[in-house]
């Protein structure tokens, strides 16, 4: 069934590129040494993974969200009852305006005493006791200042944030529960920045490049993604150790402990055919070149990349020869059987 809607498909792109022929640019197939490719799997997982937890003691007020829910950084998660609290800045506020109150008129007694005390219109026992309410009332308002500002941190700490945008992943907390400091509450994932780690050999890992863009395929699609660390730490039995790559994503759902694929360079080189990276394309859920026959009609051919060098790339397939000429430039506008004209040539 599907060997003949296959043809169906061709068949018809056929004759839907019978009409004027196709622009192209096109190559000749050469062969060179390569470094081959080897597949690997690996892992994905969330960057940022956070439980979090009350800070102080206190009643579950309010919970403002569902296990899977997306959430933005600084949102309020869980609110902890803080109407005492609030009171307590309540009167600490207004016990601080009576100091700022206090100390202003103090300092118009000092300074008024203290040009008194120039002209001897005062004792020196008069100024000091002025001098001193002043400095009183400057470190009341100070000790003021520093307890208000106390009870205020203590207020925000009521109020359970997101540390950044994420998703939900669980929920440890329900509406009227008494929380202790310290009790998860809830955790948290970053799902746009991932860690994708994979075991290499040796061999392989000497042929990346820190901070180099790789394509990584996550559930069929590809992921750039930046070489951050090779982790010292060897698996004895297949002599291989952990390589992180990191990278972000936007609308695409993942899962942590999600299958990737990546595949890199080996040292050892071998021969393979060698075409431009924009002439092999994909057709039919595959890997594909095309190439121009005698009859100046382009006919398509299914590849197996072999490895990547410069703009380059190595390929392996069965009916190519050296010298052929390939479509570098145009075969997204090729199909197979239809007709082309070389305008490079």
């Amino acid at each position: 069934m599907f060997k003949k809607l296959l043809f169906v498909i061709v068949f018809n792109l056929s004759l839907f590129g019978a009409g004027a022929p196709s622009l192209v640019e096109t190559t000749k197939l050469i062969k060179g040494e390569v470094n081959p490719l080897q597949d690997f799997v690996g892992s994905v997982n969330f960057e940022k993974n956070s439980t979090l937890a009350a800070q102080n003691s206190g009643l579950v007020k309010a919970i403002n969200f569902e296990i899977g829910d997306s959430v933005k950084k600084g949102q309020i998660l869980v609110q902890i009852d803080a109407d005492i609290l609030k009171s307590q800045i309540d009167a600490a506020s207004a016990n601080l305006e009576n100091a700022l109150n206090e100390q202003k008129n103090s300092k118009k007694d000092y300074e008024r005493y203290k040009n008194l005390l120039t002209n001897k219109a005062i004792t020196q026992k008069e100024y000091d006791e002025a001098l001193l309410k002043f400095s009183s009332s400057q470190s009341n308002v100070k000790a003021l200042k520093a307890k208000l500002k106390e009870l205020k941190i203590q207020n925000s700490k009521k109020s359970i944030r997101a540390p950044y945008s994420g998703v939900i992943t669980e929920k440890n907390v329900d509406l009227g529960e008494w929380v202790n400091a310290g009790t998860a509450l809830l955790s948290i994932v970053d799902t746009n920045n991932l860690e994708i780690t994979f075991n290499i050999p040796i061999n392989v890992y000497n042929g990346l490049k820190n901070q180099n863009i790789y394509d990584i395929f996550v559930d069929e699609k590809i992921v750039k993604s930046t070489l951050k660390a090779a982790i010292p730490s060897g698996d004895k039995l297949t002599r291989t150790f952990p390589v992180k790559f990191k990278a972000k994503v936007q609308k695409t759902f993942v899962f942590d402990g999600q299958e990737a694929k990546v595949s890199l360079s080996k040292n050892a080189k071998k021969e393979a055919l060698i075409v431009p990276r924009d002439a092999v394309i994909k057709r039919f859920g595959q890997n594909v070149v095309f190439f121009i026959d005698d009859k100046s009609t382009a006919q398509m051919i299914p590849v197996q990349i072999v490895g990547y060098m410069d703009g380059k790339t190595a390929i392996a397939a069965k009916g190519l020869v050296v010298g052929m000429d390939i479509v570098s430039k145009g075969n997204e506008r090729v199909f197979p059987k239809s007709p082309v004209k070389i305008i490079n040539k």
